[in-house]
């Protein structure tokens, strides 16, 4: 295996938390009704479109001719946006740092629709601090097509094969395998220390 001389990491879920429930809780108290509202109004799916480029104002648009009785919940997906995202992991975060002031070459790769990761940005400076970043929203295409993988790289001048992935999500690792990548899926700060070591990289 290729020594690793690269390390992406994806960003929600694995350095900052996100969860729409958080404000959603409050917006509609009930259960049931706010299950019914994620399933069948801003669905994930839904929601993945922002991340691929497209602009809140159609997204919210194209909801609200279908479901006009649920127009200011709708709204209020983006509205509360900063709320679904209240804290960063402590853990994964210093472990990420720690690589950089080891020399280690550190870079991000997301799904993120452009405004609100500047929102983010700004919320958590941490996210300034590796090389760079790719952001979906801002080149259109979303893991895991493998043309993000190959941007990124091309991009930031990595090595696919000497580059470290580290994704929440199952298909996006596997899709950073399949682009010629190494990967490892996060589930929690220890594990991720694990994985570093066991890799050589830390």
């Amino acid at each position: 295996m290729t020594e690793i001389r690269h390390i992406v990491f994806d960003i929600g879920k694995v350095l900052i938390h996100y969860d729409p429930d958080l404000p959603f809780s409050r917006i509609i108290p009930d259960e049931g009704r706010r299950r019914w509202f994620f399933e069948n109004v801003c669905t994930s799916a839904w929601n993945l479109e922002q991340d691929r480029g497209r602009g809140w104002a159609e997204a919210e648009a194209l909801l609200i001719a279908e479901y006009p009785d649920e127009a200011d919940n709708i709204r209020a997906f983006r509205g509360h946006w900063h709320e679904m995202v209240p804290h960063h992991y402590e853990d994964s975060v210093a472990l990420m740092l720690g690589l950089i002031e080891d020399g280690r070459d550190v870079t991000m790769l997301t799904n993120f629709a452009a405004d609100t990761f500047v929102e983010a940005r700004r919320k958590f400076p941490f996210l300034n601090r590796p090389r760079g970043v790719t952001v979906s929203g801002e080149i259109g295409v979303i893991k895991p097509d493998r043309r993000i993988y190959e941007h990124h790289a091309d991009t930031f001048g990595l090595d696919p094969s000497a580059s470290l992935f580290i994704d929440d999500s199952q298909k996006n690792v596997d899709g950073a395998i399949a682009a010629g990548w190494q990967a490892v899926l996060f589930t929690d700060g220890a594990k991720l220390a694990a994985d570093l070591k066991r890799l050589g990289v830390a």
